[in-house]
């Protein structure tokens, strides 16, 4: 499979799943995820980085954007088990709905980090100013 197809396919499924993710928090009214004006800032970056994996696929513009989407999903995993306070039992955790939200976590840290490595790779190899 080419590497470009192989890095639009990851940054789409990590834009799904930064959606599904932010979908939880606001739910689940955490942090600063409820407050209105965050809510356009998220939808702004969504929409960047769409832009920049679906328009500028193979233009430089575009690897920095999927990159720094990609730095924004793989830390998301981290962001949320450093800030976790509090240990739920299965039960409670079965009730709210704990699995899909650390399923989604996780999913989106490798999808984030596999995007992460192509961007990089594609920056890194591309030969920029010369013509296609």
């Amino acid at each position: 499979m080419k590497h470009n197809v192989m890095l639009t396919i990851a940054s789409l499924l990590s834009i799904a799943l930064m959606t599904f993710h932010f979908t939880d928090d606001v739910l689940r009214e955490g942090g600063m995820a409820v407050r209105g004006a965050w809510n356009l800032i998220a939808v702004l970056i969504l929409l960047v980085w769409l832009y920049g994996t679906l328009v500028l696929a193979e233009r430089r513009s575009g690897y920095i954007i999927m990159l720094i989407g990609s730095l924004l999903g793989s830390g998301m995993p981290v962001l949320h088990m450093i800030l976790a306070r509090t240990v739920v039992t299965n039960e409670v955790a079965r009730a709210r709905g704990d699995y899909f939200f650390v399923w989604t976590l996780l999913a989106l840290g490798v999808t984030g980090l596999f995007s992460l490595i192509l961007s990089a790779r594609g920056l890194w190899s591309r030969k920029w100013g010369q013509p296609r």
